[in-house]
């Protein structure tokens, strides 16, 4: 190489043969972009060795990239492998990967859009696409919990000062409010509990193991409402059902209106005492931050 320009034109050619997808069994495709046989195109920028032709040690890489990318996909969602199936969790997730491959520097961010994914190609999902749905929608918004973005919490005399029409309030980055068809979060605890008594089970006993093997499958749940706000508190995660009117009200606040506006609009029948106690259960929570811009002091 006697340039920059050419050590980057062949980083960026590497790379788009490193994470080409993967055939059908698993290998490196035959052919290129633009139909070249493969075995050509890795000659032209790997060499052989005694052992492996230019072909096979590309593929050693491009398989290595694949396999570590779809065991994240699978760590992350627990609950959607559970109900899906192994091979179809895994059939779902590369083809979720080829459509949206990754383009984050943190494997953190690999599962953002399975959630839009699974609304756009349900056939990966199907009959039970709008209970997949939640189940990644749920387990997105935990990634979210654990390491988003916290803003300084407000001091309670700061609020006390500002009048409601006035007061906004934000809601923290690392908190998702989900309204979903079902109760995911029951599920999704149970399915991870199993998960748990199975890898205790591989270390004890033998029989032990076998009475776990034995246990049924965690059934789907049954389609029922719920309101969930998914966050943080002392660097744990946690997850809350709430009221539907205290739901609104935080999408409302969410949405940037005033505390007043805010009540009156989502919970204008929810009463003084109600709100009162939600409040103070969210404050606790730390789930709020000062959105008004600082006041100019007095030149």
């Amino acid at each position: 190489m006697k340039s920059t320009a050419d050590l980057r034109a062949f980083q960026r050619l590497m790379t788009r043969a490193v994470i080409r997808p993967l055939t059908a069994e698993g290998r490196l495709q035959p052919r290129w972009t633009d139909d070249r046989p493969m075995a050509d195109v890795a000659a032209g920028f790997i060499k052989p060795n005694d052992r492996l032709t230019a072909f096979e040690r590309l593929e050693i890489y491009n398989r290595m990239y694949w396999f570590r990318l779809l065991d994240c996909a699978a760590d992350d969602s627990p609950g959607l492998r559970h109900l899906l199936g192994e091979d179809r969790f895994a059939q779902l997730a590369r083809a979720y990967l080829t459509k949206y491959p990754s383009r984050s520097f943190t494997l953190r961010n690999l599962c953002s859009r399975l959630p839009q994914f699974i609304r756009e190609e349900p056939k990966w999902t199907a009959p039970r696409t709008a209970l997949a749905w939640d189940i990644a929608r749920f387990e997105w918004a935990q990634t979210v919990a654990f390491d988003g973005e916290g803003r300084p919490l407000p001091e309670p005399a700061e609020i006390a000062a500002i009048p409601p029409a006035r007061l906004r309030l934000g809601l923290q980055p690392y908190l998702s409010l989900l309204a979903l068809d079902y109760p995911v979060d029951a599920y999704v605890t149970a399915v991870k509990r199993r998960d748990a008594l199975r890898g205790e089970a591989s270390n004890a006993r033998e029989g032990a193991a076998r009475k776990v093997r034995r246990s049924r499958r965690v059934p789907p749940p049954r389609r029922g409402r719920i309101h969930l706000v998914v966050h943080r508190h002392s660097g744990r995660l946690f997850y809350k059902r709430v009221d539907p009117a205290a739901y609104r009200l935080l999408e409302a606040i969410g949405a940037g209106l005033p505390l007043a506006r805010a009540i009156a609009a989502a919970a204008p029948r929810a009463g003084a005492a109600r709100i009162q106690e939600w409040f103070a259960t969210w404050m606790k929570l730390g789930w709020f931050f000062n959105a008004a811009p600082p006041r100019r002091s007095p030149k």
